[in-house]
């Protein structure tokens, strides 16, 4: 964790800043740009507001999926060591990433509360609940993609492909109930736009997404994140001695 500290933001003019200038510059552009074409955001009055709680929970997932997916690349010089296994390069870099991003989040979202001088109320339990999902449905993701990384390095230029739709595709721009029903019945079994409908209705106490299953994203998660460490503990060898 120490040394990603270092190589990632301590080599950087700015280190931490520009964690939080990045996903700060996407959620204006996101506001400023809609505002243009739209009179009112599908919920609330505040553009800035409802694109953040759409925006936080997809960045926190994209950066766990991604950065944990590349952590045995990125830690094999370490890897040689006896004393350090593929299991702590993974550990480490999923920590380090959700602390930094959830620092990030609230920082940003009490931010843009305290500028906007609104009066949502904030609702604890589904945002920990959409936090916590978001975090096991990340992990899942990335150590499959390690492991498919790790046998097949060309899975790296086809998941950036696939995974591109996904902000489309997860409810950042929209709300589920502004879509038609066939997209609807489709976009369903997104995890991640069930995460960002629970995170939402913890900042618009009237928004009750009924269509919202947490045990869902859960199985998914645990499904993904099962079969990964089965993999990874079957091909670990192989893939280190790429």
């Amino acid at each position: 964790m120490l040394r990603e500290m270092s190589t990632r933001y301590g080599r950087t003019p700015g280190g931490y800043i520009w964690a939080v200038l990045e996903p700060l510059a996407a959620i204006i552009f996101l506001s400023v740009g809609f505002s243009l074409v739209l009179r009112t955001p599908s919920l609330g009055n505040s553009f800035l507001l409802f694109y953040a709680t759409g925006y936080l929970p997809f960045n926190l997932y994209m950066q766990l999926s991604n950065m944990t997916g590349r952590a045995l690349n990125y830690s094999k010089p370490l890897l040689k060591y006896p004393a350090v296994t593929w299991i702590d390069a993974i550990l480490a870099r999923f920590a380090l990433n959700t602390i930094t991003n959830l620092l990030i989040g609230f920082l940003l979202l009490t931010g843009i509360l305290l500028g906007i001088d609104s009066r949502a109320q904030l609702f604890a339990p589904p945002l920990l609940e959409a936090a916590m999902l978001t975090m096991m449905f990340g992990l899942g993701v990335g150590v499959m993609n390690a492991v498919l990384m790790g046998l097949f390095p060309i899975w790296d230029i086809i998941w950036s492909v696939l995974s591109r739709p996904l902000f489309l595709a997860s409810g950042v721009l929209y709300t589920y109930e502004d879509l038609p029903r066939a997209a609807q019945d489709l976009l369903w079994y997104n995890p991640l736009l069930h995460i960002v409908g629970l995170f939402r209705s913890g900042v618009y106490p009237n928004y009750q997404p009924a269509y919202v299953n947490p045990l869902f994203v859960l199985f998914v998660s645990l499904a993904l994140l099962g079969l990964g460490l089965l993999l990874m503990r079957r091909y670990h060898r192989v893939i280190l001695n790429r």
